[in-house]
């Protein structure tokens, strides 16, 4: 994931590259979880879509959280239609690198899912992630209800102040609702899991802070193995 096209401002929908209108073709079932990676989802299941840098160990931190139906990465945010990863790299698609995350909220609150998201990358980094730099490594959080975009928000406040305290610059973290979602290729999905490159690249872990919204919801099984652990 390194030496990636460094293109730090984002482009407008006029200077984005044109896509495709076929779908990235995937695996119907999940790797680690077994469960559609596609879709349709059980009635009551909600869907929340999240940057946090490079896609595989974020979202190997998602299919770890009990209440997790399916897990996929994918590109979003941006504008070119069914992207493939190199156009995304290139920056000029104006997606970043994501992971959707689909759960029953009677297993697992959006809140304990936020806080996985806060507590395991750094979101005032801008247009990167440690040492992946570019647009495309940039944090975001994508709603798909209402509540999921005032929960979000309320996170970003609650964490704040806590951000400040460590010394480090404002949250810089995006969150708007979702407007597409796109699976990367087939070999992007699950790419830590043991079945295929357990030991691969990964730039996630604790970042020593803890996001207070949610505490109360937040099981003890739940907690997040450092990069590389399986």
């Amino acid at each position: 994931m390194f030496l990636r096209f460094k293109k730090l401002d984002l482009v407008t929908e006029a200077q984005a590259i044109p896509g495709r209108s076929v779908a990235m073709p995937v695996a119907d079932r999940h790797t680690v979880l077994g469960t559609s990676l596609t879709g349709p989802w059980p009635d009551n299941a909600e869907v929340a879509v999240f940057g946090m840098g490079c896609f595989w160990g974020a979202e190997r931190i998602f299919w770890r959280l009990p209440g997790v139906i399916s897990t996929s990465a994918g590109y979003a945010g941006g504008f070119t239609e069914n992207p493939t990863y190199e156009e995304v790299c290139s920056g000029l698609t104006g997606h970043t690198e994501a992971v959707q995350v689909v759960y029953d909220p009677a297993k697992i609150s959006f809140e304990t899912i936020l806080k996985a998201f806060w507590e395991n990358h750094d979101p005032t980094q801008g247009m990167r992630q440690g040492n992946d730099v570019g647009t495309q490594y940039r944090s975001a959080i994508y709603t798909t209800t209402d509540a999921q975009l005032t929960t979000a928000a309320a996170s970003r406040e609650a964490f704040a102040p806590v951000v400040a305290q460590a010394g480090l610059g404002d949250i810089t973290t995006e969150i708007a609702p979702l407007t597409h979602y796109y699976f990367a290729e087939d070999y992007h999905q699950q790419y830590l899991s043991d079945a295929k490159n357990p030991n691969g690249y990964c730039n996630h872990g604790p970042n020593g802070l803890s996001c207070p919204i949610g505490v109360g919801n937040m099981p003890a099984q739940t907690s997040i193995e450092a990069p590389g652990a399986r």
